[in-house]
């Protein structure tokens, strides 16, 4: 009876084996013919579509929310349509980084992963409240045009030194929170696009409708990114990266996948809108007067509220 028992018991233990075994065969037969037959990454429609609304609608739209929103249903008290906006561009951002490095075939450090997300979030939490109070300042009169000593309704402040607060939280929203914003989102995409490289010399150069228009619309997005956030610079570096791992993997035999033409050709796009930018308003002197010194890249809010607002 008990011998019946125990081999009873193993040919139970030998079928769920068997059994996981099995799905771990089938879900990995599955995964594998998801991939191209050239070895590389798939295009990754769904999280390249949904950074690039991500990017559109709740940090490109949040000012706009935050502008033209009647102060009735958000009073200057209470966060603005435009603060949740960034509440959400702050969950949904990192989480799609995560998901596109968990997809890369180079294996990242979970340490560089996790710090780099953390302080993503970190610096774009800092910018939520100091955008939000400049964007409030703006209903009361504040010109994004001129610098915080030089707006009218900061030389009325009573005491003076009052303004050094309004300066801090400017250095807060423009300096610290964007650098601690996009060097890790750059950093996090610089990754990604050096696993974006094969061996395998049939790799697919097909590129469809939406692919080109997701470069197309990503490309815009982030001239206005590089430009309002004043981090021309930063990205201009990560280009320059970008193009030095491409060269040298081509001289290493290596091709690059969909993904990481998107990011190349994405890239190169706003750094030709934005060299377009610059020349267009290369003699304006009051945009001048903001951004002085040989990199000259005006705010696309400050010429709105410099020309266009009134």
């Amino acid at each position: 009876m008990v011998k019946n028992d125990s081999s009873g018991l193993r040919q139970r233990q030998i079928q769920s084996v068997g059994q996981k075994s099995g799905s771990t065969t089938e879900r990995e037969t599955k995964e594998k013919s998801r991939k191209p037959k050239d070895g590389s990454q798939p295009f990754h429609y769904d999280l390249w579509l949904i950074l690039a609304l991500d990017n559109w609608i709740f940090d490109f739209g949040r000012p706009i929310a935050a502008m033209f929103v009647p102060l009735t249903w958000t009073p200057l008290d209470m966060p603005s349509i435009g603060d949740y906006f960034h509440m959400a561009y702050n969950v949904i951002t990192p989480f799609c980084l995560l998901k596109l490095l968990e997809r890369s075939t180079h294996r990242l450090s979970s340490n560089v992963t996790y710090l780099s997300i953390i302080v993503f979030v970190m610096g774009a939490s800092i910018h939520l409240v100091g955008d939000s109070v400049n964007h409030r300042l703006i209903h009361l009169g504040y010109k994004n045009h001129l610098s915080v000593a030089e707006n009218p309704i900061m030389k009325e402040l009573r005491p003076k030194e009052l303004l050094k607060s309004f300066e801090l939280l400017y250095r807060y929203d423009e300096e610290i929170g964007h650098l601690m914003w996009y060097i890790p989102f750059f950093l996090c995409l610089l990754l990604y696009y050096v696993g974006c490289f094969t061996k395998s010399s049939t790799l697919s150069t097909r590129v469809g409708f939406v692919w080109s228009s997701l470069v197309l619309v990503s490309g815009t997005y982030y001239w206005y990114l590089a430009t309002e956030g004043q981090i021309f610079p930063l990205f201009f570096i990560t280009y320059l990266v970008m193009v030095a791992v491409s060269v040298l993997n081509s001289f290493r035999g290596l091709s690059c996948d969909l993904n990481g033409r998107f990011l190349i050709w994405t890239f190169t796009l706003t750094t030709v809108l934005t060299g377009v930018w610059s020349f267009w308003l290369w003699d304006d002197q009051t945009l001048r007067k903001k951004y002085p010194g040989l990199i000259y890249i005006p705010e696309p809010w400050a010429y709105y509220t410099l020309y266009l607002a009134q």
